[in-house]
């Protein structure tokens, strides 16, 4: 896509170089001269759907995607952590199992997609992957895993998810697990479990980010003493925005930097979900997106765009949530800060809608006085950082 002439200086990043631009580069809008990303793209739900292409432009008032590789080039986003996402399940032997046969599939889902479209986007396992695809003109394909709990009980899964190519992971996700306490949990452990601290210490000695996305105060508060390495939260927002348990607070944020980490900033929870029973539904219907007929998928879509006519799944917009962008950088500072919207697993608001909507943000960070070298530390710089940290340890 393009090459960024503001990362060197952005980050240190040990044999890593990002070239020079010319002076065609320079005369390019900022956002586009920038190497962006997003830490949690739950895009990888539309990738099994009947009819459905990656490659394909695909527009939000006919369609549920909020990102393919036509819009990643319309908002420069240069790539991300695409989520291997599982729900949470019983905590039993047969859940174990079904959730790691899903999450296996899931994995080889990614990369088969990313496959099929080898021209235009490539798997990255580091920072050095990403400045070189980069340079190379190809979009940047990352995994994440959402939920550890497909592991089970059996923590040299994490090696065999390592091995696939996942960097960054989370313990929990909207319920208490075997490893942690989720924000939205009843507090089963008061933080971590046993298992939950040693899966601390084997996702240290892998080098693998840990997300601290979904875990309850409790279980951030030990993770950040326990890990050796900073950390993420990869699709978070901010508290004082509003009081919800999913958002971090400003204390947890400062202590946050402290230990080199850094917040990617979510568009969800700056108000409650408007969940009614008819989203409720449909919300059902969207996490088996995948096995549906086209027509089964253009109904589903049919059906949320109405809905959206009359109840917003969200009482926030741009202004809203660059009202928290800003005010989160205040408090943990441009080294801190990064960006994981959320999309395509109920991000997006309206003003930011979808990822065509991202040079809105560098333009109002630059209008508020951010230096071009501080706006991409926070679009990709601290991301790097923070992996590359990670990957030393190995």
């Amino acid at each position: 896509m393009k090459r960024s002439s503001l990362l060197l200086t952005a980050i240190a990043l040990s044999g890593c170089s990002t070239g020079s631009s010319g002076p065609r580069a320079l005369e390019a809008p900022l956002h586009s001269r920038m190497l962006v990303l997003d830490t949690h793209l739950d895009t990888p739900s539309h990738f099994a759907r009947q009819g459905w292409s990656f490659a394909d432009r695909h527009a939000l008032a006919d369609d549920m995607a909020q990102l393919d590789i036509p819009r990643m080039k319309d908002g420069n986003l240069d790539g991300g952590f695409f989520a291997i996402y599982t729900d949470q399940g019983p905590l039993t032997p047969k859940g174990y199992a079904d959730a790691l046969a899903f999450a296996r599939t899931r994995s080889d889902l990614i990369d088969r997609t990313i496959a099929a479209y080898s021209s235009a986007i490539a798997p990255a396992f580091t920072a050095a992957d990403a400045l070189r695809l980069n340079r190379e003109g190809k979009l940047i394909a990352f995994k994440s895993m959402e939920n550890s709990y497909p592991l089970g009980d059996d923590l040299s899964l994490l090696q065999e998810f390592y091995t696939k190519g996942v960097r960054l992971a989370g313990p929990v996700h909207s319920k208490d697990n075997q490893f942690a306490d989720s924000a939205t949990g009843e507090g089963r452990w008061k933080g971590l479990s046993p298992l939950g601290k040693q899966w601390v210490a084997e996702m240290n000695r892998l080098g693998m980010v840990i997300d601290a996305s979904h875990a309850s105060d409790a279980a951030f508060d030990q993770i950040l003493t326990l890990s050796k390495y900073p950390i993420l939260l990869s699709h978070s927002s901010l508290r004082s925005a509003y009081d919800h348990p999913r958002n971090l607070d400003e204390g947890r944020l400062k202590a946050l930097a402290a230990k080199g980490g850094a917040m990617c900033i979510s568009t969800v929870f700056l108000s409650e979900m408007n969940l009614s029973p008819a989203r409720a539904e449909l919300f059902g219907k969207y996490e088996h997106i995948g096995s549906m007929t086209p027509a089964e998928q253009a109904d589903l879509t049919k059906r949320w765009r109405e809905l959206d006519k009359t109840e917003t799944l969200w009482a926030a917009d741009f202004e809203a949530y660059m009202k928290m962008v800003l005010r989160a950088i205040e408090v943990g500072g441009v080294d801190h800060i990064c960006f994981g919207a959320d999309w395509d697993g109920g991000g997006g608001l309206p003003g930011i809608e979808d990822i065509s909507a991202l040079p809105k943000v560098t333009e109002r960070l630059k209008a508020t006085g951010y230096s071009d070298v501080d706006i991409e530390k926070m679009w990709s710089g601290n991301v790097l950082r923070v992996l590359t940290a990670q990957g030393k340890s190995g």
